[in-house]
């Protein structure tokens, strides 16, 4: 689908206005969906929000869950799709690859709104399980078989032992939608918790993938984003 043309300082307000009406719709969605919850939020809130009539908003998506849908596909199916160019194109160490994909996962999606599908997701599934599906053939299943391709690439080059690739690439998973989650369900209420340090505990997190995966013989590299 042909993308729309980048307003320049001569196309009219209104136009410009038109073209962006799409993100702003997107952005105003995300944000009360994670703020309510998806069933709690009404069309017309995110209408109000996004500062255009219920109408306009049915224009361009004609219910909500094809909205969720849409904010889905922007904000983390584009991000797997970067990381799997990147994987594809990368001819470095397989550790050094592992931990540019989390380093890149949580400062594109982790701590920036996006984080927070994933908390709207486990908490609607039972009522909405199209949008459930929907979530696990966009973002799951695309994920887990990015990190397997990587984990099981590893362990083929002798650079990581014989780890069984399906039940590691939860392993690295689920660290990182913890922090989402924390910080998207936790982060914003004042619960007692001690404060997380994401940054350091992804580094944390990577210290102890390699250690646990690199072959005997294979170096560990203190820093491999900046080898």
């Amino acid at each position: 689908m042909p993308m729309p043309a980048k307003p320049t300082p001569s196309t009219p307000v209104r136009q410009r206005r038109k073209e962006a009406r799409p993100q702003e719709l997107l952005d105003a969605a995300l944000a009360l969906f994670v703020e309510k919850g998806f069933a709690a939020t009404r069309s017309e809130e995110v209408a109000l929000r996004a500062g255009v009539s219920k109408g306009t908003l049915y224009l361009y998506y004609p219910s909500k869950e094809e909205l969720l849908k849409a904010v889905i596909r922007q904000n983390l199916s584009k991000i797997l799709a970067d990381g799997a160019g990147i994987a594809d194109g990368f001819e470095g160490p397989t550790s050094d690859l592992l931990a540019i994909l989390l380093r890149t996962w949580w400062e594109q999606v982790g701590e920036t709104p996006a984080g927070g599908i994933h908390k709207i997701i486990m908490a609607e599934a039972r009522n909405f399980p199209e949008i459930a599906e929907f979530y696990n053939q966009e973002v799951i299943v695309p994920a887990h078989d990015l990190i397997s391709k990587m984990v099981q690439r590893g362990v083929d080059s002798g650079e990581f032992r014989a780890v069984p690739a399906h039940e590691v690439t939860h392993v690295l998973i689920a660290p990182l939608i913890f922090l989402a989650l924390h910080k998207h369900a936790f982060g914003p209420c004042p619960v007692g918790m001690d404060e997380i340090d994401a940054g350091r505990m992804i580094e944390t997190q990577i210290d102890i993938m390699l250690r646990g995966l690199l072959a005997r013989d294979v170096p560990l590299r203190s820093d491999p984003s900046k080898a």
